[in-house]
């Protein structure tokens, strides 16, 4: 008995649908005026830009396991926990540095629930990973991440934190869970409270 070929494609799962809390998000920034209409469509393009290119499974894994990493400020903490624990002659320094990043990441978590801008979700770009809530500004990644690098700078190299913070907040926009602004944000929020941790 033969069988009729049926081709794969007429049977692949269909792309998941965008939010349409995203999109009403969307489309309020592209009618909240000149300026935020221009940041909005620069978001979006660049958005695109990170998550059509560079994309295969090979590659995808290794940055969704280091983007990990960030959630919650975990890797960055750890860092200074166990500076504190292995320097003990400036572990005040370490701890002084450590706090500043539970300071950046709790005040952007306050921020994401005031500004309430929801992830972005685009038609045939979904997200590539899971994330602990649907708000996206600002980036807590990249906020706790430009708090460690600026307030551990003082302790460590700045070079490698700093290419670590960068990488991190990157790693968001190409998983598709923030919008570029949102990392921008981020980062300046974290370099001005991890300014306050920096003990010279």
């Amino acid at each position: 008995m033969r069988c009729a070929y049926v081709h794969p494609v007429l049977f692949a799962a269909a792309p998941p649908a965008a939010d349409p809390a995203a999109r009403r998000s969307l489309r309020a920034r592209l009618r909240a005026g000149p300026l935020a209409r221009a940041v909005a469509k620069v978001d979006v393009r660049l958005y695109r830009q990170l998550r059509e290119h560079g994309h295969d499974a090979t590659l995808e894994l290794p940055v969704k396991r280091f983007s990990r990493l960030g959630e919650h400020a975990a890797i960055w903490l750890a860092l200074g926990v166990a500076g504190a624990a292995l320097d003990a002659p400036r572990r005040e320094r370490w701890l002084r540095a450590a706090r500043s990043v539970l300071y950046a990441y709790a005040l952007n978590t306050l921020l994401k629930t005031v500004v309430r801008r929801k992830r972005p979700q685009l038609e045939q770009l979904p997200a590539l990973i899971s994330t602990p809530t649907s708000l996206s500004f600002p980036s807590a990644h990249a906020s706790s991440s430009f708090a460690a690098a600026r307030a551990y700078s003082a302790l460590l190299p700045a070079q490698p934190l700093y290419a670590g913070a960068a990488a991190m907040a990157l790693s968001r926009v190409y998983l598709g869970v923030h919008y570029p602004s949102d990392i921008a944000a981020g980062a300046l929020l974290g370099t001005l409270v991890g300014s306050a941790g920096r003990a010279s």
